[in-house]
This record gives structure tokens, C-alpha cells and sequence, in this order.
């Protein structure tokens, strides 16, 4: 069988991802821009059934991917989707001495996510979820 080009091209893709969030974000290395996406991701996923957290992860690329299911520990009813300062306030608490996430950080992370994944599959996904998970992605 042969290695799907998304596992070969995988630090390559990660690179051009983490180069759009700085770009967006305008933080200034890679670590911070890991940290706030680790965080924008986990946030996510706190809020959502182990079912439709899979589905999700499967638009992303695979070093989102990975990142996204890194240590999670699924809830079996985890809490719904909060309002948006909750989930802002959220982001900036996860990990918080070691997370630069500001008030656009969703958004941020977002914009770079879109620029990164098959955005059919992506939306098809999110229209699956909950309508506060929809704008997490989309707003």
C-alpha cells in the first residue's frame, strides 16, 4: 500500500499552517502559534461528543489532526457551547502561562484553519454540529 500523501507531506503542510497563523495572528514564532492553536483546538473539542470530535478531526490535516486528539479525555455529555466571551476567556485559560491567545484568537486560528483544509469536506462536517460549533469555525 502506499504512504498517503498526507502523511508524507504532513510537516511540510503543518508549516505552511503555522506560517498562515502568524501571519493572521501576528505572533512572532512558531511556539506561540502552536500554543494558541493547541489551545483553539482543545477548546473545541471540550465541547463536543466523542462522535462528532471525530468527524471533525477527519477535515483536518494530520498534524492538526494529532493535536486535536492529543491527551482528550471525552466527556460522554460534555458541556454545550458557551457564548463567545466564555469560549474567548476559555482559550486564554488553557495552558494559560504558556498561551498568548488573545481576544481574536478563535477567529485567527479559524481563518488559518480554512486556508488549510478541503473546505467542502469541512462544512459538510460542520454542518453536522451544533450551530454554536458551526460559528466557532466560521464567524
Amino acid at each position: 500500500m502506499t504512504v498517503p500523501q498526507e502523511y508524507v507531506h504532513a510537516s511540510r503542510d503543518f508549516d505552511r499552517f503555522m506560517d498562515d497563523v502568524i501571519e493572521i495572528s501576528m505572533l512572532a514564532t512558531h511556539h506561540q502559534a502552536y500554543a494558541v492553536v493547541r489551545a483553539v483546538l482543545h477548546v473545541f473539542r471540550d465541547h463536543l461528543t466523542i462522535e462528532q470530535g471525530l468527524r471533525f478531526a477527519e477535515t483536518l490535516p494530520a498534524v492538526l489532526r494529532a493535536i486535536f486528539v492529543e491527551n482528550w479525555h471525552p466527556l460522554e455529555n460534555p458541556p454545550p457551547f458557551p457564548n463567545w466571551r466564555v469560549l474567548v476567556e476559555e482559550v486564554k485559560a488553557n495552558r494559560r502561562d504558556h498561551n498568548l491567545a488573545g481576544d481574536s484568537s478563535i477567529r485567527d486560528v479559524a481563518q488559518a484553519v480554512r486556508r488549510n483544509v478541503l473546505m467542502g469536506d469541512f462544512e459538510r462536517v460542520l454542518r453536522t454540529l451544533p450551530p454554536e460549533a458551526q460559528r466557532y469555525w466560521l464567524d
